[in-house]
């Protein structure tokens, strides 16, 4: 009898009960959501990504209906994008973005010509690091804006002053986060290509720098939308195109819509250089692509 009890109870325990199943159903869709070092399908992340953007403009438009302040001071979406076609049928606003992006472009270019051989250097010999890191490292905490009255006395107000505002912005940055990336190669690489007879040259090339390439690509996309922050400072002295240039025209007149108009501009070509970024680093290295989908 108490053996036909205990083989019962065994039983009972073994078989789930209908609550039972439907808690480890809810636990496994749970972890199915929220797991971690999830990667998600194209498809997906589109989904969530419009979802996202959704979301943030339903929200402005309720915001906007809300009387927080006078509709000429806070636009709903509809009268930005609409200023927004205004701007690029009517007041050639493609020039401005012409300026902006050609800007962009050319500091952060001579960024990185600066900055990848002497993180390269950095990362691989600490004596370079030693010597270069503190100074470096105390450039990054001056703020660029600050050195604009000097620019405009040195260099006037074209597009040099400009431009140079930009490369400060993001060179002293970018040369640190370059070194890190080079630190980041493992030591049985260099080892091994020092038994196999390698010279500084070749290690530095072949095992260093290649190795680190596609670190220095993601780093170089990241810091990208930092030198983005910097333009309508850039262009907002002195300046007679540019997207900054007109959003301080739009100020003058309180045209609020043209100014979140430029916002939504820098902002879409920010989202566009940063995929342009991602396609070369999945064409590149299309072995670390699936890591980073």
């Amino acid at each position: 009898m108490t053996a036909k009890l205990s083989e019962n109870a065994t039983r009972q325990a073994i078989v789930p009960t209908p609550a039972k199943e439907t808690a480890a159903a809810s636990k496994q869709r749970s972890d199915y959501w929220f797991d971690f070092n999830q990667t998600l399908p194209g498809g997906q992340r589109l989904v969530l990504g419009t979802i996202g953007w959704m979301t943030f403009l339903l929200l402005w438009q309720v915001t906007s209906q809300m009387d927080l302040a006078p509709d000429r001071l806070y636009p709903a979406p509809a009268a930005v994008f609409s200023s927004l076609k205004d701007l690029f049928l009517e007041q050639n606003f493609f020039s401005d973005v012409v300026s902006s992006v050609t800007r962009i472009v050319i500091s952060f270019a001579i960024a990185i010509l600066i900055a990848m051989p002497i993180g390269l250097l950095m990362g691989s010999f600490a004596r370079v690091d030693g010597l270069l890191n503190p100074l470096l490292g105390a450039w990054r905490y001056l703020p660029a804006p600050a050195f604009i009255p000097l620019l405009l006395m040195w260099l006037g107000t074209g597009d040099t002053q400009k431009i140079t505002l930009l490369l400060m912005g993001v060179v002293f940055f970018l040369v640190i986060m370059l070194a890190d990336v080079t630190r980041q190669t493992p030591k049985v690489l260099i080892e091994t290509a020092k038994t196999l007879g390698g010279g500084r040259r070749i290690i530095l090339w072949t095992v260093l720098f290649r190795h680190s390439l596609p670190g220095y690509v993601d780093t170089c996309r990241q810091m990208l939308a930092v030198s983005w922050t910097y333009l309508v400072i850039a262009e907002i002295v002195a300046a007679t195109d540019g997207i900054g240039a007109m959003m301080m025209r739009a100020k003058r007149f309180v045209h609020v819509d043209d100014i979140m108009a430029g916002i939504v501009t820098i902002g879409v070509l920010g989202l566009l250089f940063d995929v342009l970024f991602r396609l070369v680093y999945r064409k590149c290295f299309p072995y670390l692509g699936r890591e980073r989908s």
